[in-house]
C-alpha cells in the first residue's frame, strides 16, 4: 500500500486557514477540512476509508499541517489561496525500513488509561483517564514497542486539549469531543519493519480524526 504525505503551509492571508488553526476545536475543523480533499460518497467513515491522519504543528517558519493518506489528496478542493501544498509518496521510506535501523520520530498522541469498574467506583474515576508526565512516557513506550519500535530517547510535552462538538447525523448528533494531547519526540530502533509499516499506516491511540495518532519517522543521521 502506498502512503502519501502532504505538507500544507497555510497562508497568513487566508481567513479560512486562520480560522481552522485557531481555538481549542482546531482538530475538529481541520478534520473536516482535510476530508474535503478526498472523494465523496464512500461507505463508512471517510477518514478510515482513505487512511487520513493529520497533525498541525508549529515550525520556526510558522504553522504547518501534515496530512497522511492512502490515496493522493486533491488540493484543488481546498479554498482558494488556502496555502502552499506539497505531496510526496512515502514508498522509498517504507521500503527501506529494516530491523535495527535507528530513526527519529514524532507523534502527537492522546495517552489514556481505562480504569476497571472497581477502580472507577472506588476512586470516582471517569471511564477514560488522560495521562501526563511519567505515566504518559510509559504509555508511549508501550505503544511504540507494540508498533515495532524500541524507543532509545523520549521527550514529551503536553499540548492543548482538543475540545468541541462534532456535528453528526442520528443519535450521535452534536457529539462532545475531548482529547488530551502530548507530543512525543526522540529516537528509536526498528524492531519489526513490517509491523512498523502497519503502525505508520493506521496511527497510534485515540483521537485520530482530530489530529492525534500520526507517527512520523526519518532515518537518524
Amino acid at each position: 500500500m502506498t502512503l502519501w504525505l502532504t505538507r500544507i503551509v497555510p497562508s497568513p492571508s487566508s481567513r479560512e486557514a486562520r480560522r481552522d488553526l485557531s481555538g481549542s476545536d482546531q482538530g475538529i475543523r481541520l478534520h473536516q477540512r482535510m476530508l474535503q480533499m478526498f472523494p465523496d460518497g464512500v461507505e463508512g467513515p471517510a477518514r478510515a476509508a482513505f487512511g487520513v491522519l493529520f497533525r498541525a504543528e508549529e515550525t520556526p517558519r510558522g504553522p504547518q499541517i501534515l496530512l497522511q493518506s492512502h490515496i493522493e489528496p486533491d488540493s484543488s478542493r481546498l479554498p482558494d489561496a488556502y496555502g502552499a501544498v506539497e505531496t510526496r509518496s512515502l514508498d522509498a521510506l517504507l521500503s527501506n525500513l529494516h530491523k535495527g535501523m535507528v530513526v527519529n520520530y514524532r507523534c502527537v498522541a492522546s495517552p489514556v488509561r481505562k480504569p476497571g469498574a472497581a477502580s472507577r467506583e472506588a476512586y470516582k474515576l471517569p471511564p477514560v483517564v488522560a495521562l501526563s508526565g511519567n505515566a504518559a512516557i510509559e504509555w508511549w513506550g508501550r505503544q511504540a514497542d507494540a508498533g515495532g519500535l524500541e524507543p532509545l530517547h523520549i521527550t514529551a510535552h503536553p499540548l492543548a486539549t482538543v475540545r468541541g462538538q462534532q456535528s453528526a447525523k442520528g443519535p450521535v448528533a452534536k457529539q462532545r469531543i475531548q482529547h488530551a494531547r502530548t507530543q512525543f519526540d526522540g529516537t528509536a530502533r526498528v524492531l519489526d519493519a513490517e509491523l512498523l509499516r502497519d503502525t505508520l499506516a493506521t496511527g497510534i491511540g485515540r483521537g485520530k480524526a482530530y489530529g492525534c495518532g500520526l507517527l512520523s519517522i526519518a532515518p537518524a543521521r
